[in-house]
């Protein structure tokens, strides 16, 4: 069975709880779907963790939809910026299609 993970962290200034924090992540994990095929197989351990470092007042819903945009950008340039190990090409090697 294939074995891959991706995991990530969404950090904001924004205030959450332990609950928003939770429904960011939970949104945020909509990045993924949205750069990785397939997403959300029962052989890997996708995961976001999501953390508040500051007091600013922040609309969940919003933050959340932001962050799903902000992963699936982030994993497309890391996709983009990977190099290659022995006998595994990384995609700026593989023959654009």
């Amino acid at each position: 069975a294939p074995a891959h993970t991706t995991i990530g962290v969404i950090a904001t200034n924004g205030r959450l709880t332990k609950g928003e924090a939770s429904k960011v992540a939970a949104l945020g994990m909509q990045g993924f779907a949205r750069a990785l095929s397939p997403p959300h197989t029962a052989f890997d351990g996708d995961t976001l963790f999501a953390l508040s470092v500051g007091d600013a007042r922040a609309d969940v819903t919003r933050l959340g939809l932001a962050a799903a945009e902000a992963v699936a950008r982030a994993i497309v340039r890391g996709v983009r910026a990977a190099t290659s190990l022995p006998d595994l090409p990384a995609a700026p090697d593989l023959p654009a299609s």
